[in-house]
């Protein structure tokens, strides 16, 4: 009978595992629509509100939107300039919309956030920013978005 040892196994499982994850990793990370830059300022004291605009880059072209919207549990003002990418973009007009993103954050000095929101026409924007100001919030949080004629 054939003895392989412990030591030959976890070698042949740790060889097959780092060949294995970056073809795994590249077929889970998708594809970018576009890209989004936001500035954007809210005030809240127990319901909040914010108000911005910035720039959608799609197909190669850039687009201006409005963003207005209402936090739940927000306490404090801050302002922040945001910038990430779109997901699930199959066309322009399925950009504008209310988006939503469950969570909670806080915001103190010049911090920074990281956020995933989604519309109902099921677009995604994974946002990375910094704020500054002094701001905590809890809840869901709505954002308004509509694209400048």
């Amino acid at each position: 009978m054939m003895r392989v040892s412990f030591n030959r196994i976890a070698t042949a499982l740790a060889v097959l595992a780092l060949t294995a994850a970056p073809v795994l990793a590249k077929k889970s990370a998708p594809r970018p629509s576009g890209t989004v830059k936001i500035e954007r300022t809210a005030v809240g004291l127990g319901v909040g509100g914010s108000f911005g605009g910035g720039t959608l880059t799609y197909k190669g072209k850039n687009y201006a939107f409005d963003i207005e919207g209402i936090e739940i549990g927000s306490i404090g003002f801050s302002r922040t300039s945001a910038n990430g990418s779109v997901y699930n973009l199959n066309k322009l007009s399925d950009f504008s919309g209310t988006y939503t993103a469950v969570g909670a954050s806080a915001t103190v000095g010049g911090g920074g956030s990281v956020d995933r929101m989604r519309n109902q026409n099921g677009v995604v924007i994974n946002l990375g920013g910094t704020s500054r100001g002094l701001q905590m919030q809890a809840g869901v949080d709505g954002l308004k978005v509509k694209l400048k004629e």
